[in-house]
């Protein structure tokens, strides 16, 4: 399908990244589940660090990943590359 070059917003940051065209639609998912995550823990908590908000929505992607993989629903080796790529995004935009 090729390549695209998209720009996503996470905790009021856009982030430009280049995706493949068949991974465009789940990285803009993800990146809205980020963001309502960041909304309710700030809604949730008097936390107003934006780096607390993010560091709480990983945590709790991390959680849920952790559990699914624990009921061999998902491959944690997968998901572990997708965080890491994830971290090596926002390092570089810090």
């Amino acid at each position: 399908m090729g390549e695209l070059s998209i720009k996503i917003k996470i905790a009021n940051r856009v982030y430009p990244l280049t995706v493949n065209a068949n991974e465009e639609e789940g990285i803009r998912n993800a990146a809205e589940k980020i963001n309502q995550s960041i909304g309710d823990f700030e809604r949730l908590y008097d936390v107003k660090d934006k780096q607390d908000l993010l560091a709480m929505a990983a945590l709790k992607v991390a959680t849920r990943n952790f559990d699914l993989e624990k009921k061999g629903i998902i491959d944690n080796a997968e998901i572990e590359e997708d965080l890491i790529k994830v971290e090596q995004l926002f390092d570089q935009h810090l």
